[in-house]
């Protein structure tokens, strides 16, 4: 099959964008094309994008954050007011909506949450967010909150605190998505012994190919992968290679490569972690519209019509199922 047609026939889905911080600075619409940032509905649209998981960051102190909670209401609210504004956006709570997105040429939008903060150790508030549609969790972002100890922290051999643990265990009974992303290494271990489901890491690569601290091990692929989760590699240039001439869309796909002969191609997604990262963008993917990209140099590579699906989209969606409904 022609990559474009391949392409338009597939579901896909990108795990991880922080794209509603800029809608509430009020630096653009979600709604609307913008020459600024990674991602507006129409590049997504023109991607070929499927679902898109919109990541909640309340900001730590320590970034200059206020209220967590106040801070990721008020996302969730700027994500609300663009699906009001547009039927083209709709809230995926169940694997069904991001079929139903599919087949009626609309974004489904899954609401994930970079860092417990806003949980303020509470896990009624945890249970209200998933009223609200939270369906993807990160327990933290990269620093130490009540629930665990983030990778700028792992100096400490710091996991999971008791709260950690019962969150996992209720996100678990609720139907949300356990992230691994920004976990210290003891976190990543604690999270994949005690997960009853499946656990995607939203956006990272392989430690293998860049030695960067947010890229995984082979071993914690294979942890993941043992849980039936999936590792969603990310276009974050420092996260593709350590010397800037190698961060190139081809670094990507050999990112895409390793991982796929380390755990499979059932186990490998994207994240793109776009408008997450003031580095200029790789060349050929510098928005959400750069998704086919990705699809034709995967056919280039000899990939399977089958497996490309199933790393664009199918494997998340799996998980989505598995663990959503």
């Amino acid at each position: 099959m022609d990559p474009q047609e391949l392409h338009a026939a597939s579901i896909v889905i990108d795990t991880h964008c922080d794209t509603l911080l800029s809608v509430l600075g009020d630096k653009r619409s979600l709604l609307e094309r913008s020459d600024e940032g990674h991602n507006d509905l129409p590049r997504l649209k023109e991607g070929g994008v499927t679902a898109q998981v919109f990541a909640l960051f309340a900001r730590p102190a320590a970034l200059g954050g206020a209220v967590p909670t106040w801070e990721s209401l008020r996302l969730l609210d700027a994500f609300y007011q663009a699906m009001a504004a547009s039927p083209e956006l709709i809230l995926a709570t169940k694997a069904g909506d991001v079929r139903r997105a599919k087949a009626e040429g609309l974004l489904a939008g899954i609401i994930g949450m970079e860092g417990a903060e806003a949980l303020r150790g509470d896990l009624g508030i945890l249970r209200l967010f998933y009223r609200l549609g939270l369906r993807n969790l990160g327990l933290t972002w990269s620093l130490r909150n009540e629930a665990a100890d983030g990778v700028f922290e792992e100096r400490t051999g710091g996991g999971l605190t008791e709260f950690g643990v019962q969150v996992v265990r209720e996100c678990n009974r609720l139907g949300i998505m356990i992230d691994v992303a920004h976990l210290a290494p003891a976190g990543v271990r604690d999270v994949l012994a005690m997960s009853e489901l499946p656990v995607i890491d939203s956006h990272a690569n392989a430690r293998a190919l860049c030695d960067h601290r947010r890229n995984l091990t082979d071993q914690q692929l294979e942890g993941v992968a043992k849980t039936g989760g999936v590792v969603c590699v990310v276009f974050v240039p420092s996260f593709v290679a350590g010397q800037p001439e190698e961060r190139t869309l081809g670094k990507v796909l050999d990112h895409i490569d390793h991982i796929v002969s380390v755990i499979g191609a059932d186990h490998v997604g994207l994240g793109s972690d776009f408008d997450g990262f003031d580095d200029t963008p790789i060349a050929g993917l510098e928005s959400g519209a750069h998704f086919p990209h990705i699809t034709a140099g995967l056919l280039a590579r000899g990939y399977s019509e089958e497996n490309v699906r199933k790393i664009l989209g199918g494997n998340v969606l799996r998980v989505f199922e598995q663990v959503a409904g």
